[in-house]
């Protein structure tokens, strides 16, 4: 039986170490229609926040015009999207959300 020798033995882990997964911002957009206690009851339902959290993050999306409410994997990331988008509609408000690739 033959020795591979350590650094074939590194070479051959690197190539087979899983990458953790990309991250995807889930983002609030602000528009001016959508009540600002309908986007706390969003951040709350969907996010887990605590009032006064989602009540800062609400105020970041109005002054802002935009705010990160998580970071998640794709596949989490694009169902939280699709959740938020569909319950805004349920209730007619124009309210968007969307992902974006974490940079980091």
């Amino acid at each position: 039986m033959a020795h591979r020798n350590l650094a074939e033995v590194d070479r051959e882990k690197q190539r087979t170490r899983v990458k953790p997964p990309s991250l995807f911002n889930v983002i609030l957009l602000n528009d001016d229609f959508t009540p600002m206690e309908f986007v706390v009851r969003v951040l709350q339902q969907f996010f887990f926040m605590e009032h006064e959290t989602a009540i800062q993050i609400m105020l970041e999306v109005h002054t802002r015009g935009r705010s990160i409410c998580g970071v998640y994997p794709r596949d989490v990331a694009a169902t939280k999207v699709e959740h938020v988008t569909s319950f805004a509609r349920q209730h007619q408000h124009p309210l968007q959300c969307v992902m974006e690739e974490n940079g980091t």
